[in-house]
């Protein structure tokens, strides 16, 4: 069958008839798969395949009663005249495409000439492949940066109006001629976009493609952690429509989340689906990496890799990574999983600033999780333990000290102080308020990373 005509036309040998077997309630998971989907380039042409121009795309024929319709015989003449009219038409319709901006450009240039290939067993680069893309230099003061409170519940339709004009298209082409799709995030006005590190990974060139149709062929890689399975990209552009990031620590279980992408491809790009949170803080392992993240029921397939998974206030609180694939003995069905945007921001922080995750940003003290209460009624945590010529060493800080505030916050819980921290990134000052014995303090703590393990 012509690889083009199978777009959409997959047929999968009816399974044998089996004897019934004992019903059992434990089963091995099957691996979790990476959500993204791969194309083939079609084969360009040879040589001596060069004989006759490319056919012209077919169009409806418009014919004049009496002249040029089929079978009539005109002169020579007549049809030199009607050609170079033809000619004409074509160039000055060609002519008003290319000059008329406004009008999106059609599915089928959007494709850059990929078609589909639906053997999902080989849609990633190949192991260790070496990632060419070209690179964006990193520093300055962009930061990704996610809100801690939220405006009122939105319907179905308006989370999609706000989200989707913010989700792309991600390609990446593969040397060879395959490319990987998958989808991003745009999070900056100017084109700092954020997707899962296997969606560029082993690629050469990376292409994007806004909702409206407006591609961008010549993307550059900010940086990327294929453990973290985080990368950033960005295209040269302004004004562009940008996502809103959430606190995905305010999630619970049975909240309801959306998922926007591109699932088989370009073809369904912009889908929306929807479910629940499953679970919070789900431990998942792949390739021997243990990864923490949402577990969500929302239907992703593959092309959803790098988009986002929404609340239910518009705001993006994950990026959609994986999901728990079938097997020949166990079908999985509503499994999916997201990277949690709280946890992950200092590590895209991390990317845009240096290329590469150097590690968490830590203040270097450990705090009793039971708060106290001050006599001035104020809740506060205190500080158990500091390391050793770490940051809160350095700053000053000592063990009893209590935290009251940090940057401004009222501290109660752990979750407080950590979600304070997470806004900055290592280098950066983090001031906490301090009650010593009564005093008063306000101590600026210069964050560092921390070292990796081995």
């Amino acid at each position: 069958m012509d690889e083009q005509n199978a777009v959409f036309h997959t047929e999968a040998p009816s399974p044998a008839l089996e004897a019934p077997r004992e019903v059992v309630l434990r089963y091995c998971a099957p691996e979790p798969q990476e959500v993204v989907e791969r194309y083939l380039a079609p084969e360009q042409p040879s040589a001596s395949d060069a004989k006759a121009p490319e056919a012209a795309p077919k169009a409806e024929p418009v014919y004049t009663p009496g002249i040029g319709a089929p079978g009539h015989k005109g002169t020579r003449g007549l049809w030199i005249f009607l050609s170079c009219i033809c000619v004409l038409l074509i160039a000055l319709i060609v002519l008003s495409v290319m000059h008329w901006n406004d009008i999106p450009r059609s599915r089928e240039s959007e494709r850059h000439g990929f078609s589909h290939d639906f053997d999902f067993s080989d849609y990633t680069a190949e192991a260790g492949a070496e990632t060419t893309i070209d690179r964006y230099p990193t520093g300055g003061a962009t930061r990704l940066r996610y809100a801690e409170t939220h405006g009122s519940v939105l319907s179905i339709q308006d989370v999609y109006a706000r989200v989707n004009p913010c989700t792309v298209t991600v390609a990446t082409a593969l040397p060879g001629g395959g490319a990987i799709i998958g989808t991003g995030v745009i999070f900056t006005p100017d084109g700092y976009i954020l997707t899962n590190a296997h969606v560029i990974v082993g690629g050469e060139q990376c292409f994007v493609v806004l909702d409206n149709g407006v591609s961008y062929p010549d993307v550059k890689l900010v940086g990327y952690d294929e453990e973290k399975d985080l990368a950033v990209i960005k295209i040269d552009a302004h004004f562009l429509p940008t996502a809103e990031f959430g606190d995905s620590d305010a999630l619970s279980v049975g909240d309801t989340v959306y998922a926007i992408g591109n699932p088989l491809g370009v073809e369904l790009r912009g889908t929306l689906t929807d479910g629940i949170v499953s679970a919070i803080n789900r431990d998942v392992s792949v390739d021997g990496v243990t990864m923490t993240l949402i577990q969500t029921n929302a239907a992703l397939n593959n092309g959803n890799s790098g988009g986002p998974l929404i609340n239910v206030y518009g705001q993006v609180v994950g990026i959609n990574t994986m999901k728990m694939g079938s097997t020949s003995t166990v079908s999985v069905e509503g499994l999916g999983f997201a990277i949690p945007v709280s946890s992950a921001a200092w590590m895209v922080n991390d990317l845009i600033a240096y290329g590469e995750i150097r590690g968490e940003p830590i203040l270097g003290i450990s705090v009793l999780t039971a708060p106290v209460t001050l006599p001035t009624g104020e809740t506060a945590l205190r500080i158990a333990e500091i390391v050793p010529d770490g940051p809160g060493d350095k700053a000053g800080l000592q063990i009893d000290d209590c935290v009251v505030r940090a940057d401004g916050d009222p501290i109660e819980t752990l979750s407080d102080l950590l979600r304070a921290r997470r806004r900055y990134c290592a280098g950066e000052t983090l001031e906490l308020e301090i009650d010593r014995d009564g005093e008063r303090l306000t101590v600026g703590v210069t964050l560092e990373a921390a070292k990796k393990e081995g």
